[in-house]
């Protein structure tokens, strides 16, 4: 969301230099946060939540030459979030398959990735997504049949692995089983990911069995930290003691579960950060991580929840940054995320292990502690030789 609105700004200039005349529209949920921007940039249209058939009807107006004011939304209070008529999504003119990412299985095979949605929205209010903002605890579920439709039509054009973009898979758990099952009676060789919160894991594990079955490889999570400080901040949902948990019940169930960060808040301390490398290290759970994930820092658009946070009042807005800038009261956690950020982007440019990086950026925070290197033996995965299945285009939320 937040990158691709950065891309859009880009590509929005491009077009301006290419075609003048053209009328510029953004659609999204990062558009609809920083929609009074982005008509003051000049945005003909922003519309945000479950707004295809206002796209539509967009489109409509420009060609009769109707007035669009209806459609410059200029933030979340104006989000569409009424129930839509889906139908199966048209991928026509689209790049082919083979143009996207890939399901790595961990093996050494790769495999053409596809993406699908059960649901959008999301019936939680986690204070540092954006979704809360938009959707304001609504959740829509696509109909089953659909789906079903979707993943077969992807399939027959050489998909064989489906990532469910869903904000959250098991908002409605029984709808995410039926799709599971349904899309894998239709489609047998599609495997499939999802994203799925700590709690929902933990609450509804006696479905995990049923999902993996029906073909689930991984699921990301977003453990973001394990102080219990900075997940009463974020309102999670989950302790400390429930990721342990979901990793539990995802290996049981046969399912990797690959989780997502943000280690680096206001209120998170350069003692979380080395405990969190630790519990990583100590429980064998590095293989399963991004080491991006490690340098993620918090990221704030117009009408985050945690802007009314006491800790946050007063932090300016920057037009760059597409969010509000702010500073921990600790400069070494500042420092240490530049430099985090910077060593795993160039480790990922060299290809290097995720063990590896994760090495490195042990060192960098014990260096900005003041620490001697000390050693935490990692426990031996399961299943040695293999990596957790991922996409060679990760993303997470």
């Amino acid at each position: 969301m937040h990158t691709a609105l950065r891309l859009a700004l880009r590509a929005a200039e491009r077009v301006r230099a290419l075609a003048p005349e053209a009328l510029l529209a953004f659609h999204g949920t990062y558009a609809l946060l920083h929609g009074a921007r982005l008509l003051e940039r000049g945005a003909a249209a922003v519309l945000g939540g479950e707004c295809e058939e206002d796209l539509v009807a967009l489109c409509e107006a420009v060609e009769r030459g109707a007035e669009l004011a209806p459609f410059r939304r200029p933030g979340p209070a104006a989000a569409a979030l009424r129930r839509l008529d889906y139908p199966v999504p048209s991928r026509q003119g689209l790049p082919p398959a083979e143009r996207y990412a890939r399901l790595d299985d961990g093996a050494g095979g790769e495999r053409l990735a596809g993406h699908a949605e059960a649901s959008r929205g999301c019936k939680h209010a986690c204070r540092h997504c954006p979704l809360p903002a938009v959707y304001r605890g609504r959740f829509f579920a696509v109909p089953v049949e659909v789906v079903v439709e979707d993943v077969a039509r992807q399939a027959a054009a050489g998909v064989r692995h489906v990532t469910f973009g869903d904000p959250d898979f098991l908002n409605g758990p029984t709808h995410a089983l039926r799709v599971a099952e349904a899309v894998h009676a239709r489609c047998p060789e599609i495997t499939f990911d999802f994203t799925a919160k700590v709690e929902h894991l933990v609450r509804h594990a006696a479905l995990l069995p049923a999902l993996r079955r029906a073909g689930a490889l991984f699921a990301v999570s977003a453990v973001e930290s394990l102080s219990e400080v900075v997940l009463a901040r974020l309102d999670k949902g989950h302790r400390r003691a429930d990721v342990a948990r979901a990793f539990e019940v995802c290996r049981e169930a046969g399912i990797a579960l690959r989780p997502s960060l943000l280690p680096f808040t206001p209120w998170s301390t350069l003692d979380d950060y080395l405990d969190l490398l630790d519990t990583f290290a100590r429980e064998g759970w590095v293989a399963a991580l991004d080491p991006v994930q490690l340098s993620i820092r918090l990221l704030l658009p117009p009408g985050s929840l945690l802007l009314e946070d006491p800790a946050l009042a007063g932090a300016p807005y920057d037009d760059d940054a597409l969010g509000v800038v702010w500073r921990h009261p600790d400069p070494r956690m500042d420092a240490l995320q530049e430099k985090v950020a910077r060593a795993v982007e160039e480790a990922a440019r060299r290809g290097e292990a995720p063990e590896a990086t994760f090495e490195v950026v042990r060192q960098l925070a014990l260096a900005a502690a003041g620490l001697p290197h000390r050693h935490v033996p990692a426990a031996v995965a399961a299943d040695t030789g293999r990596r957790a299945p991922r996409l060679t285009e990760s993303w997470f939320c």
